[in-house]
C-alpha cells in the first residue's frame, strides 16, 4: 500500500473519529439532558447500538493505518530525542495510545456494568482533549524544528 493512501485512510478515520467524539461531547450531551428520562434512555441505547457498529471499524481502521504509517518512520522512533520530528511524533503516539487505553477502559466498564453518564462524560472529554493534543502535534510535526 502505497505511504500516500495509507496517510489518506488514516486521516478519513482520525476525521471520523474526531467528529464522532466532537459531536458527542459538545452538541449531542448538552442537548440529550433536556429530554426527558424515558427518550434520554431511548435515545442512548439506539445510539451505543450504532456506535458500537461503526466506530469499532473506524478505530481499527484508525490504528491499523497508524501503525503502517509509524513503520514508514522506525528508524526515527528508535532514537525520538535525536530529532524535533521524532519527538513531536513520539508524543503524538503516546497520546494515541491513550486514548486506546480509554476506549479499552469504556468497553470493560460497560461489560462490568459500572459506566456511568458521568465516567461516560468524562472519558469522551478526556479523548477529546487527547485528539486535540495529537491534532497539534501532527501540524506541528512538519512545523517545528529545533
Amino acid at each position: 500500500m502505497s505511504y500516500l493512501l495509507l496517510k489518506f485512510i488514516h486521516l478519513m478515520a482520525a476525521a471520523f473519529f474526531i467528529g464522532g467524539v466532537f459531536f458527542e461531547v459538545m452538541i449531542l450531551s448538552p442537548a440529550a439532558r433536556q429530554l426527558d428520562q424515558a427518550p434520554r434512555e431511548q435515545l442512548a441505547k439506539a445510539l451505543g447500538v450504532r456506535a458500537r457498529r461503526v466506530m469499532h471499524w473506524v478505530i481499527l481502521t484508525l490504528y491499523g493505518a497508524g501503525l503502517g504509517l509509524a513503520w514508514q518512520y522506525r528508524a526515527v522512533l528508535h532514537d525520538p530525542l535525536a530529532s524535533s520530528f521524532g519527538t513531536l511524533l513520539a508524543l503524538k503516539i503516546g497520546l494515541a495510545l491513550s486514548i486506546l487505553g480509554h476506549f479499552i477502559y469504556a468497553v470493560y466498564l460497560m461489560r462490568t456494568g459500572r459506566m456511568t453518564a458521568l465516567r461516560s462524560r468524562w472519558i469522551h472529554r478526556s479523548v477529546l482533549v487527547h485528539m486535540l493534543g495529537i491534532l497539534f502535534l501532527a501540524k506541528a510535526m512538519v512545523l517545528l524544528s529545533w
